[in-house]
């Protein structure tokens, strides 16, 4: 059996008929407990021309405790400011991750926003999940000869406490996977001679050192740092982070995705394939991986992933450990299903971490 493998629970939520502005899919959800103790999605909500909003909405269970669905509450991101939107009425709010911050006592959520500058990661700060201050655009030092500042970047997260950097300082720190021209999977997949390149394909980790400035108003992240880069088969085209990361019993839980091509993929027309992946870092020093999945713990399987808007898609976003139902070591993943969708499956934490 392989570790961490997910187990589907069904289809948490779909777009409904009647809503102008979830006509292009529901998907990507963040997941995150409120001030109550539920569970909230953040879903990517996409109308008419990839136009995104993020809503919310509230997770209802069944007597066992498995999710079974949702009770939509609205919207709580839409396109709004300048760095949102585009011309011609374009843009978009998209692919939400909410943290707890728990030293900050806030929510901050990571998203993507669509705007002028095409995808650039954007974050924005709450008490209640209901109303969001916006933060702006996300700022970086260089690293080398890397300005990620002018780069398209997607799939950032947050850590729940501050974590030392690498110069020991405490600090907010960020998971994101830069878009380097390209390093995309359709870029990748028509380039037969294409080589990794160890700082343009990677999943980094990037520290903003806070000092004694805990308002968190004017946030550049000072210290970038390759964590990971493709390694297996599965996930040869492109690796990105998924849902923030978890602090379990053998260190930070990393739930992220892998893309490959399928049988039957040519130059002229590449045929991707999203799969979920495993890492653990260390908890003292999270730049260390002490474990990462061989195999895709999730694959595209069932109709709901293999068809919809992107076919063979399992996309995880959002984490929730069942400390609720009194079971620690269980944790549901809330996924995007073929960018339609959203699933959930659940994974059990084992007592001893598989040995590479």
């Amino acid at each position: 059996m392989i570790p961490f493998q997910l187990q589907r629970i069904g289809t948490v939520m779909e777009p409904k008929k009647g809503i102008k502005f979830e006509i292009g899919g529901v998907l990507n959800p963040a997941a995150i407990r409120g001030p109550d103790g539920a569970l909230y999605l953040f879903p990517r909500l996409v109308a008419e021309n990839n136009y995104s909003r993020i809503g919310i909405a509230k997770v209802k269970f069944r007597e066992d405790g498995d999710p079974l669905g949702v009770e939509r509450l609205g919207i709580v991101l839409q396109p709004e400011t300048p760095f949102e939107k585009r011309s011609k009425g374009r843009g978009g709010c998209e692919d939400a991750r909410v943290t707890f911050v728990a030293p900050l006592q806030n929510y901050i959520v990571t998203y993507t926003a669509y705007g002028p500058k095409d995808l650039r990661i954007a974050m924005a700060i709450s008490k209640d999940l209901i109303n969001w201050e916006r933060l702006g655009l996300v700022k970086y030092l260089p690293y080398k000869d890397i300005d990620f500042n002018g780069v398209n970047n997607k799939n950032a997260s947050i850590f729940p406490v501050f974590i030392p950097s690498p110069n020991g300082h405490p600090s907010i720190g960020m998971l994101h996977r830069p878009l380097f021209s390209g390093s995309t999977p359709k870029e990748i997949a028509k380039d037969k001679s294409h080589k990794i390149d160890l700082h343009k394909e990677s999943i980094w980790i990037s520290y903003y050192n806070l000092g004694e400035d805990t308002d968190f108003q004017f946030a550049k992240f000072t210290t970038n740092h390759r964590l990971a880069i493709p390694k297996e088969p599965w996930e040869n085209l492109k690796i990105g982070t998924g849902a923030p990361p978890l602090l379990t019993k053998h260190g930070w839980l990393i739930i992220y995705h892998g893309v490959q091509n399928l049988e039957g993929s040519t130059k002229a027309k590449p045929k991707l394939c999203y799969s979920v992946g495993v890492m653990m870092l260390s908890e003292q020093d999270p730049q260390k991986v002490i474990y990462r999945s061989p195999l895709p713990i999730l694959f595209p399987k069932s109709p709901e992933e293999k068809n919809g808007i992107i076919s063979n898609v399992v996309f995880p976003t959002g984490l929730d450990r069942r400390d609720d139902i009194g079971q620690s070591n269980r944790i549901d993943v809330y996924y995007g299903m073929a960018d339609n969708k959203i699933g959930v499956a659940k994974m059990e934490i084992p007592d001893v971490l598989p040995d590479l």
